[in-house]
């Protein structure tokens, strides 16, 4: 379907147009009508039409201004005019802007539909030929950028092999100076930059590719092109950031240009927050590489780590990523510091305590590789999160440890001492714990409270005097610590559901059986 607009200040006329068109092709057009040569242009500037039917004279803008203005568009409309008998001056002179088809008014119908027959032949047959260049366009492109892709993923290759397969791919580019971009978008954005560069930039003076990181590669010859690119995107909201080689000239410079522009775009995690911009490699070249780094202070926020000192751990942090320090330096002073936080800190807790919990893994995830983060802020403060995780996991762990040692204690010292009056603060200050902290712990360890576990202790050693010796009852609720002979029934019932004299009965006779 063919996008027809037709513009003319006379409503029968447009309408009348119309209708005829729409008779005789009755799927073939999409309709646009406009009253004059203002509203036909910003009709045209909100949705491209392939054919425009323009009456000459109008009020305000007429019909040739309005063929002028659309002729600076890269690929103007097929333009048809509409006029009376007494503007053939204007007619002549249309005919200069490369119009397509003059009809004279009143319209004939068959004049109408030949006219519109012959400039939708020719317009069938510039899609076929474009369609045709595209595709050998892109062939070329996709060899091109091949080539390119294989020089960039092996460093070692010598120059006259680069150069070999620079000329294979025709890509004479790379004979003048060139700067090579690597453009990153959100995600998905890829085709929707490489399609807007290839229209509002020539093809001949620049190559648009993927790499193997999926970013947007460009070389082009002129270096404005990239600012130009950047604002045009910026109208359309789309979020980008490109970073830029130094000026190259030659073939075998070409993978020193790729990166260039890579460690350029790196720059752009030292954005605040994120936005548009470009990352020129000849700004940050000369930044120094320190031969120091703060390792000292590193190891000691790793020990700092299952204090539960988290104020201490949140100053030492934001004193190691010092963002003057971190500015002034080459970006890979950062990117040590990031090494090293994985290496001495995270990587040892892991190791001397196993795997965390899944929220804690999920938050290394995200600092693990620095460049997984749109900002500097938002990686200083998800680092941050996780090392207060960590702080509290590995608390937790060694307060489980610790608990667990005194809780063998107290139950060693229970079955040892079950004969005597004991209670739970006789043992919670044997082992030196607070008295709430032991009920609470001593319950978690042993899965109960303290009274039934020690009724549970001294009945179990009472069933073994049942059964193994022919001591009394009452000696036997003495010699394991009941106050009375009395207590040890119920006891022995409650937890057993006989009495003591039943239970040794029922033993002896089995093992006499």
């Amino acid at each position: 379907m063919y996008g027809l607009l037709i513009v003319d200040d006379e409503r029968n006329i447009r309408t009348g147009l119309k209708a005829m068109i729409e008779r005789e092709y009755p799927s073939k057009f999409s309709i646009r009508l406009a009253a004059g040569g203002s509203e036909a242009l910003e009709l045209y500037r909100g949705e491209k039409a392939d054919i425009i039917i323009t009456d000459i004279r109008m009020p305000g803008m007429d019909g040739l201004e309005l063929i002028q203005e659309l002729n600076r568009e890269a690929l103007p409309p097929a333009f048809m005019i509409l006029s009376g008998y007494d503007d053939f001056q204007y007619a002549k002179e249309a005919i200069t802007y490369k119009v397509r088809e003059y009809l004279l008014k009143p319209i004939v119908r068959e004049e109408l539909h030949q006219a519109l027959n012959r400039i939708t032949g020719e317009l069938q047959q510039i899609q076929a030929l474009n369609r045709e260049r595209e595709e050998m366009s892109k062939h070329r492109e996709e060899h091109a950028a091949d080539q390119l892709n294989y020089i960039f993923l092996h460093p070692d290759l010598p120059e006259f092999e680069i150069q070999r397969r620079v000329v294979k791919a025709g890509l004479q580019l790379l004979n003048q100076p060139y700067f090579t971009a690597v453009m990153k978008g959100e995600q998905q954005q890829n085709n929707v930059l490489k399609k807007l560069w290839s229209e509002y930039f020539n093809r001949d003076h620049s190559i648009c590719f993927e790499d193997k990181d999926q970013n947007l590669i460009v070389i082009a010859s002129d270096e404005a092109a990239f600012p130009a690119f950047t604002e045009h995107l910026h109208n359309k909201r789309l979020l980008v950031w490109i970073g830029i080689s130094a000026k190259t000239t030659g073939p075998g410079q070409v993978k020193y240009s790729y990166i260039q522009a890579k460690q350029a775009l790196k720059y752009k995690i030292l954005q605040t927050k994120p936005s548009t911009a470009l990352f020129n490699y000849s700004e940050i070249h000369h930044l120094s590489i320190p031969q120091e780094l703060p390792e000292e202070e590193i190891r000691r926020l790793a020990h700092l780590l299952g204090t539960g000192r988290k104020q201490e751990i949140q100053e030492l942090w934001h004193e190691i990523m010092d963002l003057q320090e971190i500015k002034r330096n080459d970006i890979s002073y950062l990117e040590n510091l990031s090494r090293l936080l994985n290496e001495l800190v995270i990587d040892q807790v892991f190791t001397s305590y196993g795997e965390a919990s899944v929220e804690i893994l999920k938050s290394y995830k995200k600092i693990g590789y620095l460049y997984h983060n749109e900002t500097i802020s938002g990686y200083i403060h998800d680092a941050e999160d996780l090392l207060l995780r960590l702080d509290g996991y590995i608390k937790d762990i060694k307060d489980a440890h610790i608990g667990h040692a005194e809780m063998k204690a107290a139950i060693d010292y229970i079955g040892q001492n079950y004969d005597k009056p004991l209670n739970m603060a006789t043992v919670s200050n044997h082992v030196s714990l607070n008295y709430s902290y032991f009920s609470e712990t001593f319950k978690h360890v042993t899965g109960m409270s303290f009274v039934p576990y020690l009724k549970k202790v001294r009945i179990d050693k009472a069933k073994s005097l049942l059964e193994e010796t022919h001591r009394k009852v009452y000696e036997i609720a003495e010699q394991v610590g009941f106050e009375n002979v009395k207590q040890f029934n119920r006891v022995f019932r409650e937890l057993e559901g006989i009495s003591p004299m039943e239970y040794r009965e029922r033993v002896w006779l089995h093992s006499s059986n």
